[in-house]
């Protein structure tokens, strides 16, 4: 036990131990003269972002029809397989469109659109344009398909139209002849041929694919074509940023219409009038860069955007990069090519269903059972503690994704009454890939604050000695372009000592909050 110490036997200790840490005490900017240097600064810690392991892709999760070209597609470009085929499973939902949906329930008249939202997430020049555009190919051939059909039948539509105006001018004259010598009921019979024969007005041009468009005219488009339309965007997250804006959230209100596939949907507008949408069937497939992404998934787990447009994203896949890229220079596998490519116009061809009269298959007994099981536990892990309200969110939409991809297995491989055993687990398989692309996703949210402190640290030499959170904020950097996202990323390098807040001279105005630098961190080119 210590005993009492005097005040002079205490100040006689403290210059003993003055003397002894002399050696270590310097000023440092930042902190106090004479300070040890320990203590002034400590050492920078590690700043840490580790994201969630994904499950890989693997063979079974494909239908033979479109397998072997999927991953003939990947292993050529030397992309990840996940990218393609994301961006076929896409594709087929847009050709079948609405005339085909499932119920799946066994009594219930609860029936699903399989029209899917999927994203493919990756740095830069990770091959997601090409893979994309590659699982994409069968779908612009239909639509070139269907446009050369139609330019066939508007000149041939045009010709009679021309030769029923012909035809008109002389029945005029006939029936003037007529109704001069006083037969009015040969008159009348006379016009009424020739309005019979007239052509009608020129029909629009089918599409597919839609790149970019305004809802007014998306809308159009989808009246013209009823069975649905694919949204094929390159940088989806131009469009997912232009949906944050004030001024377009009435569009953003019909996009989250759109992800069910089956409601409609009526604007207004001064000079447009009126559009009644019929069928709001839409698919959609981007590409994604993670710095991109992150922020929209931090919008809405703060609450800021949290309306569950990130979450119709269902098929959105964030695999890991290819650490092993090599060389490959060979002719495409033409076998599997010619397949898939009969996948897609089987698809497309099909008498299965209309618009105006779907197609409704339900599953097989021991399908339905399966099922049945798997969305009960969904249930109960969604509504449970420990998970956060935007994964709880994604995970409630789940039944009508995997209830989609159940469908259109089934009807890849040539089903056309009910949906059976292998096309439901497949689909189920899917859930446990998709669950774990999902996890990966919303932590991004969670990780742009250390991502963002370590592009700060990486650029630091751009910034001044003192530099502000306005100074980072006007530089744009990835990540970094909205103002709290940026005072996270500041939060995190001063917990992590590799810089801190200093105070600044009063001005009268409003404070201002600057930070230092750690004199620690190694000098540029060190």
């Amino acid at each position: 036990m210590i005993g009492y110490r005097s005040p002079e036997e205490m100040l006689l200790a403290a210059g003993a131990i003055k003397q002894a840490v002399a050696p270590n005490l310097i000023p440092i900017d930042g902190g106090r003269a004479g300070e040890p240097k320990d203590r002034a600064w400590p050492a920078p810690l590690p700043i840490t972002a580790t994201l969630p392991p994904v499950r890989r892709f693997h063979a079974d999760l494909l239908p033979e029809a479109l397998r072997r070209y999927v991953f003939d597609v990947a292993e050529r470009q030397q992309s990840p397989v996940d990218f393609s085929a994301v961006s076929a499973l896409v594709a087929v939902s847009a050709v079948v469109g609405n005339r085909v949906r499932i119920a799946p329930k066994t009594n219930d008249d609860w029936t699903v659109v399989p029209n899917l939202w999927g994203g493919i997430i990756g740095r830069p020049s990770a091959m997601k344009s090409p893979a994309m555009q590659s699982a994409l190919a069968p779908v612009y051939g239909l639509q070139d398909a269907m446009r050369k059909d139609w330019e066939s039948e508007t000149r041939s539509a045009r010709i009679d139209q021309t030769l029923a105006t012909l035809n008109t001018k002389e029945a005029k004259k006939q029936a003037e002849k007529a109704l001069k010598g006083g037969d009015k009921e040969k008159a009348r019979s006379i016009m009424a041929d020739s309005m019979d024969a007239d052509g009608e007005a020129d029909t629009p041009c089918p599409r597919l694919v839609v790149n970019d468009a305004t809802v007014e005219k998306l809308g159009e488009l989808l009246n013209e074509n009823p069975r649905g339309l694919l949204l094929i965007r390159d940088e989806l997250p131009g469009f997912l940023a232009k949906m944050e804006s004030e001024e377009f959230q009435s569009e953003r209100a019909f996009y989250l219409e759109a992800f069910n596939g089956d409601g409609r949907f009526t604007y207004d507008r001064i000079g447009r009038g009126t559009v009644q949408i019929e069928s709001c069937t839409l698919s959609i497939i981007g590409g994604i860069q993670p710095s991109r992404i992150a922020p929209i998934v931090r919008g809405a787990m703060t609450g800021a955007t949290n309306d569950g447009l990130i979450q119709r994203l269902q098929l959105s896949v964030w695999p890991d990069d290819n650490p092993n890229w090599k060389w490959v220079d060979r002719h495409p596998n033409g076998a599997a090519r010619e397949a898939y490519d009969k996948a897609f116009s089987d698809l497309h061809s099909t008498g299965l269903g209309s618009t105006e009269n779907p197609a409704v298959m339900r599953f097989a007994p021991g399908a339905q059972e399966v099922f049945r099981d798997w969305m009960s536990g969904v249930q109960v892990e969604a509504r449970g503690n420990g998970i956060s309200s935007v994964l709880e969110s994604h995970i409630l939409k789940m039944p009508k994704t995997i209830a989609s991809l159940a469908l259109l297995f089934e009807l890849i491989d040539g089903g056309r009454f009910e949906v059976g055993d292998v096309s439901t687990l497949r689909a189920l398989e899917w859930y446990e890939y998709l669950r774990s692309h999902a996890n990966r996703l919303y932590a991004a949210g969670e990780t742009m604050a250390e991502d963002g402190a370590k592009l700060i640290l990486d650029r630091r030499q751009q910034l001044p000695d003192q530099f502000t959170a306005r100074a980072v904020h006007q530089r744009k950097w990835a990540g970094l372009a909205d103002r709290d996202a940026v005072i996270s990323a500041i939060d995190t390098l001063v917990e992590t000592n590799h810089c801190r807040e200093i105070e600044m001279p009063d001005t009268g105005g409003r404070p201002t909050v600057a930070y230092c630098w750690n004199p620690r961190l190694p000098k540029e080119g060190a």
